[in-house]
């Protein structure tokens, strides 16, 4: 993150922080043959985690695509457009709903508003081009205008899919657009942790998306054809000016009827948050992305929780927890591109973000400074078992559910199980002093008991059978 993001003062810095909650965080990276890595640009990723009162608790996740400044507007702007008075006398869910539907248009309209003067500047530069001139003659005559040209366009181009999750009164409610996702884990009546997805990813393999767009006149196929995004176009975002003010200009996008990418949410909701809740995530594209790119894992929702349960039982914090969880996929995905002899997979990866809010999900207890490497350790063996030594049961559902006219459609599209036993955090300090020979006090004890001798050589000599010359 540059040091003007990071110095940069926002309102938002005075909210209360919900403590229930914590992110990890890993910033993008081109992998080179000899191990190291390098940032392809700055983080573009952005969250928030906010508790208001006792009823009130506001999270968003928010992945940045060229550049942050859409995803850097979004995280200051969301929270002003949800929390300063708006949810006041809300009582009906599809009154709170309308809130976060609002918010999400606000926060664009207000984006848009902020660039008046990029958008000047962009028509100035266009006047000072000769009218009709063609792009080559252009760069050749006025290289200076079109590189100023072409960076204002990029600027223009700026976008970011978001998250964000509401927990209100009791009860939560999700809106997305783009290809951010919220994961509701929760244990049924037989103790089965059940993983639903929240949000829909708004690209070309959301067959409502390309319904959409078909009835606008555009030629779906061409668009998901597209080199480099195809199907992974984003259908939904915040920003992008370049084609929701503009669209007209594109070969592919002038054939519509209506602006063709919009910023409207799907919202889900509202959910109960019972006893049977224990973990919310909300997660950049980055996450899964990459997981699913290493393991070519056609349920990496259910494995994201998955490695979300073995930091349970292995952080003392639930910050250490969403860590974890994002340096373990990071790896996976690295360690994919090492093994690959001819490096031509998982070349690189984009910015990833992790937002956990913890219900009832039980932490590690807190560790000693003295235990932390041998927990450590522990924590290492833990890692390279197989999955039937995480301790829970899992049977995941992958739901995706849409929100229209207070509607909600639920589909399950993935099914599977695993199976183990839970251990306390007394049998796992039990096992590490196990596994590192050390006695009650941390101390290692001695690796050969030598009793047996000591007593046979004290038998020896109250018979007097020992040699004259021995030596015990």
């Amino acid at each position: 993150m540059s040091a003007e993001i990071s110095e940069t003062k926002s309102w938002t810095d005075d909210l209360p922080v919900c403590f229930y909650t914590g992110v990890g965080l890993s910033t993008n990276q081109i992998y080179k043959e000899d191990g190291y890595r390098r940032e392809a640009c700055e983080c573009e990723d952005r969250s928030f985690h906010f508790k208001i009162d006792d009823h009130t608790f506001l999270y968003g996740v928010f992945n940045g695509k060229d550049g942050s400044s859409v995803a850097d507007f979004a995280a200051q702007r969301m929270p002003a457009e949800i929390l300063l008075g708006q949810l006041n006398d809300k009582t009906s869910p599809e009154a709170v709903k309308e809130v976060l539907n609002e918010a999400f248009l606000a926060v664009e309209r207000s984006y848009f508003e902020s660039i008046d003067d990029l958008l000047a500047e962009r028509a100035n530069l266009l006047c000072e081009l000769p009218e009709g001139i063609k792009s080559y003659d252009a760069y050749q005559q006025f290289p200076d205008i079109v590189n100023r040209l072409r960076a204002a366009n990029v600027r223009l181009s700026a976008s970011a899919s978001a998250a964000v999750a509401l927990i209100f009164n009791g009860h939560l409610y999700v809106a997305n657009v783009g290809d951010c996702r919220a994961l509701l884990c929760k244990i049924d009546a037989e103790g089965v942790l059940r993983v639903m997805q929240l949000t829909v990813d708004h690209d070309l393999t959301n067959d409502d998306e390309v319904l959409r767009l078909s009835h606008m006149g555009l030629e779906v196929e061409k668009l998901q054809n597209l080199p480099g995004k195809g199907s992974h176009l984003t259908t939904r975002c915040l920003g992008n000016y370049t084609v929701k003010g503009g669209y007209k200009d594109f070969d592919l996008f002038s054939a519509a009827k209506a602006e063709p990418v919009i910023a409207d949410a799907e919202i889900i909701g509202p959910i109960n948050l019972d006893e049977s809740c224990r973990f919310l995530l909300l997660t950049t594209q980055g996450l899964y992305g990459a997981l699913e790119e290493a393991t070519n894992s056609e349920q990496a929702n259910k494995e994201i929780a998955q490695i979300v349960v073995e930091q349970f039982g292995s952080q003392s914090t639930i910050t250490g927890v969403a860590q974890g969880v994002v340096d373990r996929i990071a790896r996976i995905h690295h360690d994919h591109y090492m093994e690959d002899p001819n490096h031509v997979t998982c070349c690189q990866r984009d910015d990833i973000t992790l937002l956990i809010r913890n219900f009832n999900f039980q932490l590690s207890a807190p560790l000693s400074a003295s235990s932390t490497l041998r927990s450590y350790n522990t924590s290492l063996n833990a890692y390279s078992n197989d999955s039937s030594t995480m301790g829970l049961k899992f049977d995941t559902q992958l739901n995706t559910l849409s929100s229209t006219v207070g509607n909600s459609i639920s589909e399950t599209l993935t099914e599977a199980s695993i199976t183990s036993s839970t251990e306390s955090s007394e049998q796992i300090k039990s096992n590490q002093s196990q596994n590192m020979l050390l006695d009650e006090d941390g101390r290692i004890g001695p690796y050969v008991d030598f009793t047996s001798f000591y007593q046979a050589v004290r038998k020896a000599k109250d018979e007097g059978t020992i040699p004259e010359d021995a030596i015990y």
